[in-house]
């Protein structure tokens, strides 16, 4: 039997590295790079390498060899990092480049996953050329990410995006949360002035990989192709579950003052990704219609008891 290629993957207890280890486990010998949490997947090996350290890095990356090298790990929660400037400073800037500057050493394909949360928020469906505007912490240490990485890599794979899927047993999705409140029949308050193009981790995953195996390198959107707010997103969950959604309530966020400032409308648009892949990345509806199949399947029951 052909043995299966390694690939790297850190912030190895989140969301996006837990679903991408087990969307492509059948493929490739997964290396998950843990931190904290100290999780133990069914056939995914886990390492625990210090970021911060370019030699542990090199050390352990010459040894797996991998085809890839995925970069997830970020301080994501924006209210934390707006409170820990510092902290998020050396999470998602230093930590970036210090794991870019390792794939470059070596030679091999580097993915660094960004966000949508870089531009004030004016403009819907934004495009890979707009410039960068972030109004939160978040958002400036991920654009300064950006920077960082292609800095000390050139031939990086930048991504920005905004998935949802199945999350663990510590740590819900955005669609997580709406299905438990709906299926607990609890209310939800979900924001109507609020827009963003969310797209499913799996399919997220699959896209990666496909721009992996064409070479590609810079900046890319992958992104849904529809543009939808929280309130909308949250009804089509509901609908798409069979669950009743008259406990989704509409809310607004500019009534929210406490939170802190986030971007109105954080949609991208896809195009350019779409043009070089020549095909469409999917609805909100046919992402949403796959993470129900994917709880039929049981594609979820291994996930959520980590």
């Amino acid at each position: 039997m052909q043995e299966k290629s390694n690939v790297f993957i850190s912030g190895g207890s989140g969301l996006l590295a837990i679903n991408w280890a087990h969307t492509i486990r059948q493929k490739y010998d997964v290396h998950l790079n843990l931190h904290e949490r100290i999780i133990k997947p069914s056939g995914i090996n886990v390492c625990n390498n210090d970021l911060g350290s370019l030699n542990d890095l090199l050390n352990h990356l010459e040894k797996i060899n991998p085809v890839a090298i995925i970069h997830t790990a970020g301080l994501t929660n924006v209210e934390v990092c707006e409170a820990n400037p510092q902290l998020a400073w050396h999470v998602n800037v230093e930590l970036s480049a210090n794991i870019a500057k390792a794939a470059k050493i070596l030679g091999k394909p580097f993915v660094h996953i960004s966000t949508d949360h870089l531009y004030q928020g004016m403009n819907a469906n934004t495009h890979e050329l707009e410039m960068l505007s972030p109004i939160n912490v978040y958002g400036d240490t991920k654009a300064k990410a950006e920077e960082a990485v292609l800095q000390n890599n050139e031939h990086a794979l930048i991504i920005r995006t905004n998935f949802y899927g199945w999350g663990t047993s510590y740590r819900q999705s955005f669609s997580d949360r709406i299905i438990s409140a709906l299926r607990g029949k609890k209310e939800i308050i979900l924001f109507k002035d609020v827009y963003y193009t969310p797209i499913l981790a799996e399919t997220l995953i699959f896209t990666i990989h496909d721009l992996i195996e064409v070479n590609a390198q810079g900046i890319f959107n992958i992104v849904s192709d529809d543009r939808i707010s929280k309130f909308d997103f949250g009804i089509a969950l509901a609908n798409e579950f069979n669950l009743d959604k008259n406990y989704i309530k509409a809310g607004f966020f500019r009534s929210h003052s406490a939170l802190v400032n986030r971007p109105a409308d954080m949609s991208l648009s896809n195009n350019k990704v779409s043009t070089l892949l020549g095909r469409k990345i999917g609805t909100v509806a046919e992402h949403i219609k796959r993470l129900n199949n994917q709880e039929m399947e049981g594609f979820v029951k291994e996930i959520k008891l980590l």
